[in-house]
């Protein structure tokens, strides 16, 4: 079993304070604050890192779904919107949007729509956050 660990600190109240957000593996260590999550202030928010944790997801797990059935692509780019929103009088994530182009040779525009379509349910953080809509576009490219 792998476990990966996340840290976060703050200080002050929600709408003064500030904190920083740091991954264990050191690769990235970020400020965020009320402005950066809410608003359009500078720094990073969790929404932002549940974005890069599931593209980044995703593009490996199609990459795996595509070799299962012996392709390998040249390239995948995944972009996650996710959409922070009220549901009642409770911030909640409303919906995440993929979007994805991929590079895959021998494999017909069908076939990338079929194995994208089942690939957007089975990675790990798509399951991770099955209680939140899921879209996807997702487009093969030359």
């Amino acid at each position: 079993m792998t476990i990966r660990t996340a840290e976060a600190t703050w200080e002050g109240s929600l709408k003064d304070g500030k904190g920083k957000m740091s991954l264990g593996s050191g690769a990235f260590e970020g400020a965020y604050s009320f402005g950066s999550r809410f608003e359009e202030g500078k720094g990073t928010n969790p929404e932002e890192l549940i974005g890069a944790a599931h593209a980044g997801c995703y593009s490996m797990a199609l990459s795996s779904d595509l070799g299962k059935i012996g392709l390998t692509p040249q390239s995948i780019h995944t972009r996650a919107q996710v959409t922070l929103g009220k549901i009642g009088d409770k911030t909640r994530i409303t919906l995440i949007h993929l979007e994805t182009e991929a590079k895959v040779p021998g494999i017909s525009p069908e076939q990338f729509h079929d194995i994208a379509e089942a690939t957007k349910t089975s990675c790990p953080v798509s399951a991770a956050l099955a209680s939140v809509p899921i879209t996807l576009d997702a487009k093969l490219i030359n």
